[in-house]
């Protein structure tokens, strides 16, 4: 597997070392390098990339504002002089944020993070799942799951006939289903997103349990949801 990118970076000795480190993985192929990113925007209207690498300090339109404007937005890694970009890049479900000046070992590391996705990715294209539940494998289908809670050292999955507790924490459930359908929305909650009634007042209601959406969660969810931040229909905003 080969993957696509793109290089977004208004610094030219910062875009000649990334560039240089795509240079030495053999599965990456560059495609393109941008110092605008109005550049860049007008490139991805026309071309599917795999991957992007992505500055946030940029003339005209910032990185994130890229990454808003773009409806379904490849595989981002950030590359940021500035931390304090980290948690909004995460709400936007960034793959790996690397804040320079990066070594190539560091480099790497966000790259093999955009390949585990990516094949997470194409096992999520099946109608179920596996966890482990005490000491077996249980299948659970995707159609089956309502929602996810975290209680104590269990996530505790709840389907219409029973619940099922595993010891995967939220994070490695994360990196094990599709987003797209069973989305975090908070740090003890995951929901299945086409069984979501109504979203209120911070809640989404799932059959006769409302669960909250926390603000680390909320842009990333609404997101997925077609909603804008303030939880109306993008198409009305």
């Amino acid at each position: 597997m080969q993957l696509e990118c793109i290089i977004i970076e208004d610094e030219p000795l910062a875009l000649e070392k990334t560039a240089g480190f795509v240079e030495k993985v053999p599965y990456l192929k560059l495609v393109g390098t941008f110092h605008s990113s109005m550049d860049a925007l007008q490139y991805l209207k026309q071309h599917k990339t795999d991957l992007i690498f992505l500055d946030i300090e940029m003339e005209g339109l910032t990185g994130i504002e890229l990454l808003w404007s773009l409806q379904q937005p490849p595989a981002v890694i950030i590359t940021s002089a500035f931390e304090k970009y980290a948690l909004k890049g995460y709400e936007l479900n960034v793959v790996d944020y690397l804040l320079k000046p990066f070594d190539f070992p560091r480099f790497l590391q966000a790259v093999d993070k955009v390949v585990a996705r990516d094949n997470a990715n194409a096992r999520t294209e099946r109608s179920f799942f596996m966890v482990q539940n005490s000491w077996r494998s249980q299948k659970v289908f995707y159609q089956d799951v309502l929602y996810i809670e975290g209680v104590r050292e269990y996530r505790c999955i709840y389907t219409p006939k029973e619940k099922i507790l595993t010891l995967h924490t939220f994070i490695e459930l994360e990196q094990m289903l599709d987003p797209a359908r069973i989305c975090r929305i908070h740090k003890s909650w995951m929901v299945n997103i086409e069984k979501v009634e109504f979203i209120e007042k911070g809640q989404v209601k799932i059959g006769d349990k409302l669960i909250p959406v926390s603000d680390t969660f909320k842009s990333r969810f609404y997101k997925i949801m077609g909603l804008n931040d303030s939880g109306e229909s993008g198409k009305n905003s």
